[in-house]
């Protein structure tokens, strides 16, 4: 992705923010504006942006027609106001769970120090980029037209070539970069149009026109950021969305859905269409499953597709189901190990065979990177010329080829203030950022290879209000990423789009971003959102097959652990808040019979964590040292079985398979990461501070698991994923419960202390009210046992786990009623049903032997039953798979 975010950019200055006050009127606001304006280091990129297009001010020093009901509601919200929106707008992307990947240099996902993902925060700016009507129908003319000049350009590249033949473009620039896919010669997009989506960089000059500074037709990202970025900002700032009325950006959505299933072969009568993504370590991942939330595909990675038959499959309810469109977003070149990258681990094996037999329809096409190339967009008005007969009505920023004697003497004449890019596809270097020394090595190479090297001047920025940095309204330097999709008449473009706010200096030139912000299209007369038309869609003449909820192996692990990861944190929470709590209570009474629980539950938590709490010192230090073992055990992500790591996970899991979650999962998953997962590993010197953090982070995760379980029971269809998922619910509670028993019950102690001890244990397994309710607070470890363990009414017990696992495990499609697991847990369900509580409380040498045998046996048989589901239904294929067997469309293992 083009787009990078960062943190809120620094004040230059003591006044640099606007520091009006509710009070303050529309023309205060214009003057405050103004004179913030003026000060250029605030939004100064270099000669580009100092004395750049302003978007909300004209020239004669009032506000444009197209701004004034956002300058009236900015001024009548006031400082405050617009604090409270940023505020409400960052609570709205958390709950969204919107985010990017942050990656580091070489490209690769940042990751902790354990290797799990750093996914960031996605910053929005509250204050939308507003493009008048007229400008407007400038914009839609010129980008559906440059639409139209690229896929002519795309269809001649690799068909007829008369671009070439011609003469007008030179032939290395075609073959030397890397968009352009040798294997996808004669390979053809059903329908009118080889250039299926397009998204196109545009901003304004220094004169108010626009230009283009990129064209993306790889795998064009942003789509899905743009109309999470709609939602957010519409229910942020709702007074001035109903007076604006802005065109509203669903209707491309329904468009591109529409499109998708007219792309499918002619053969195909229900089309299945999905998603292709490279997972949740792409860095925008987010935006590839809200996207494909939104077109209601299934969101798949290449473990989820196979090719048989000639055909492409996916694996769904435990059958290969036919796969007839794919909308990709992995990379060309990595879509296909065998006859592309061998070194890809993001592809199919096999599907550029396929697309040469017709078989599926890939969008964007194998190839399409090759307009992306600083060669071809060179030649592109040369080319569209040629090939259409016009001039692109949409300008881009002057190139210089190398290769042509003028143009490389102007090239190198001018490096220090042109944006120079190789055209094999390298990264574009900043002129105005090198150094002498620099610029001299440069103008060496260009010179030793001169037709590899293309000059572009330096993009221009209009400037435009925004409220992202906290010091206020201030001006900022913006672009934006509009889209079209192919439709059977033109294209169809997205009515807004993806803006920007760019970081000052040369880093703008990299198009290095502070914050997206949304961009609202004006209708031609003020009306209000309710009364905005969308433009009608044309229905294709094949209707999509219904695709349900993808269940490959891949899918079906994510929901297990991702039922499993629920399940621990929740329990983690519940032993950890009852563990602060009794140490609370003894910390200074350690003569108490009572405090003995204390160090038994710090040891209990290291024996199910498998972590040193200091259970091999004696009791007194272990005591000692609690608040610091809580805190780890809470807030240190690396700490194996630690609260944090848990809802780390948890997350990962989840955006995993994102497109099959409720929206309210994301609400509830960011809640709970604030608690836990936005502090530091060590513990804060003051101990209040402290335990303030941990009852805070404790009884939040407990309250949003509660939420999770409830969005799991009440929004999930009960389909073979959220069954999965809650066999890993099921494995993860005995697992969990064994092991608490077992560190707690099965060693006989005092009266005093065993009370304490058993109380606690209950607290931790949510049954201390329906105990004491039974046994009127006697204690008793047989009570405790027939209700923990065998009591099939008590959603707690492991009695009732077991009976769960049956159902679930039947309820798969690979049911037959003696697999393995369904075997090892009818087995097990027997075991329990012969016991006797009260041969359990026996004790020999201070131990409970039948007991600690008892939970012992059915903790391993719980982690081998976790062993077995892994291998006979969430192991991913093995080895190479044959490409052109027979037809195999029997049940997936």
């Amino acid at each position: 992705m083009v787009l990078r975010t960062s943190g809120p950019p620094e004040p230059t200055s003591a006044d640099s923010g606007l520091g009006f006050t509710a009070e303050t009127g529309a023309d205060d606001l214009l003057a405050k504006y103004g004179a913030a304006r003026a000060q250029e280091s605030l939004f100064d990129v270099r000669e580009a942006a100092g004395s750049g297009y302003d978007e909300f001010v004209d020239s004669a020093g009032g506000v444009r027609p197209a701004w004034q009901e956002m300058a009236e509601c900015v001024a009548e919200r006031g400082q405050f106001g617009l604090e409270r929106l940023r505020s409400v707008v960052s609570s709205l992307v958390d709950n969204d769970g919107i985010t990017f990947v942050q990656v580091d240099h070489p490209g690769d996902a940042v990751t902790h120090g354990d290797g799990t993902q750093v996914p960031g925060p996605w910053h929005l700016d509250p204050l939308p980029m507003v493009i008048s009507s007229a400008d407007w129908e400038t914009l839609e003319a010129g980008l559906v037209q440059r639409s139209r000049l690229m896929d002519a350009v795309l269809t001649d590249l690799y068909g007829a070539r008369r671009s070439i033949t011609s003469g007008v473009l030179p032939p290395q620039l075609l073959f030397s970069h890397p968009g352009y896919i040798r294997a996808a010669r004669g390979i053809e997009v059903p329908g009118r149009h080889q250039l299926f989506m397009h998204g196109v960089d545009v901003s304004r000059d220094g004169s108010g026109e626009f230009r283009v500074n990129a064209d993306w037709t790889q795998a064009p990202s942003g789509a899905g950021y743009a109309l999470a970025d709609r939602r957010v900002v519409a229910h942020a700032f709702p007074e001035l969305y109903e007076r604006m009325g802005p065109r509203p950006a669903s209707p491309w959505a329904q468009a591109l859905r529409l499109a998708l299933i007219d792309a499918a072969p002619e053969s195909a009568e229900q089309p299945v269409v999905v998603v292709l993504s490279p997972g949740i370590h792409s860095e925008t991942a987010f935006d590839q499953a809200y996207l494909a939330s939104v077109l209601g595909f299934p969101l798949v990675e290449n473990a989820d597709l196979v090719v048989r038959d000639g055909k492409l499959w996916m694996r769904s309810l435990g059958t290969l189901k036919r796969v007839d469109v794919v909308l990709r977003r992995v990379d060309a070149a990595y879509a296909d190990p065998l006859d592309l990258r061998s070194d890809s681990r993001l592809g199919v094996v096999g599907l550029v065979e396929v697309l040469r037999r017709g078989a599926v329809t890939v969008v964007n096409t194998l190839g399409s990177g090759i307009m992306e190339s600083p060669g071809v967009q060179r030649f592109l008005p040369q080319l569209a010329e040629l090939l259409v007969g016009e001039v692109p009505q949409l300008a881009t920023a002057p190139m210089y080829w190398g290769g042509v004697d003028v143009e490389r003497s102007h090239l190198l004449s001018h490096l220090s203030t042109l944006l120079i890019r190789p055209v094999n596809g390298g990264e574009p270097i900043v002129g105005p950022a090198l150094t002498t020394e620099e610029r001299d090595n440069l103008a060496a190479r260009i010179g030793a290879t001169p037709w590899q090297w293309v000059g572009q001047e330096l993009p221009q920025f209009s400037s435009a209000p925004t409220a992202h940095s906290p010091n206020g309204l201030s001006p900022g330097s913006t672009g934006m990423r509009l889209f079209t999709v192919a439709q059977r008449g033109g294209y169809a473009p997205m009515e807004g789009g993806l803006g920007y706010l760019l970081e000052p200096g040369n880093a703008a030139y990299r198009m290095n971003t502070l914050a997206a912000k949304d961009v609202w299209v004006r209708s031609p007369t003020r009306v209000t959102a309710e009364r905005t038309a969308a433009p009608s869609v044309d229905l294709p003449s094949i209707t999509p097959s219904p695709t349900r909820a993808v269940s490959s192996p891949r899918v079906l692990s994510d929901l297990f652990w991702l039922g499993r990861y629920c399940e621990r944190a929740e329990n983690m929470a519940r032993l950890l808040g009852v563990t602060r709590e009794r140490h609370h209570e003894f910390r200074y009474r350690q003569d108490m019979p009572g405090s003995e629980c204390v160090p038994v539950l710090l040891a209990a938590l290291g024996r199910i964590t498998g972590t040193d709490t200091g259970a091999s010192g004696d009791d007194a230090e272990m005591i000692a040292i609690a608040p610091t073992t809580l805190w780890a055990l809470t807030a240190d992500r690396r700490r194996a079985g630690s609260l944090a790591q848990s809802v780390e996970r948890l997350g990962s899991a989840a955006r995993a398979v994102r497109d099959q979650m409720s929206n309210d999962t994301w609400m509830v998953l960011a809640a709970i990461d604030r608690a836990v997962l936005r502090h530091s590993a060590m513990p804060p010197d003051s101990h209040t501070e402290g335990d303030g953090y941990l009852a805070t982070a404790h009884s939040q995760t407990l309250a949003g698991m509660l939420a999770m379980s409830g969005v799991a029971a009440e929004s999930m269809v009960r389909d073979v994923g959220w069954t999965m998922m809650d066999i890993g619910k099921r494995i993860e509670r005995g697992i969990w419960l064994t092991a608490l028993m077992r560190a707690t019950l099965t060693t006989a102690r005092s009266r005093g202390a065993e009370q304490t001890i058993t109380e606690s244990t209950l607290v931790a397994c949510e049954s201390s009210v329906i105990y004491r309710r039974r046994t009127l607070g006697k204690v008793s470890v047989a009570a405790v046992a027939d209700l923990l363990l065998f009591d099939e009414e008590n959603p707690r017990s492991l009695a009732y786990q077991f009976e769960r696992l049956r159902v679930d495990l039947k309820a798969l499609p690979s049911s037959s009623g003696s697999t393995g697991p369904e075997r090892l847990v009818d087995e097990v369900g027997a075991r329990l049903r012969r016991l006797d509580p009260d041969d359990l409380e026996d004790v020999t040498d201070g131990v409970r032997p039948e007991l600690d045998g008892l939970l012992g046996a059915i903790h391993a048989d719980l982690r081998e039953l976790s062993r077995r589901i892994t291998a006979t239904h969430l192991s991913l294929p093995g080895g190479m798979q044959p490409i052109w067997g027979p037809d195999e469309r029997r049940a997936m293992p």
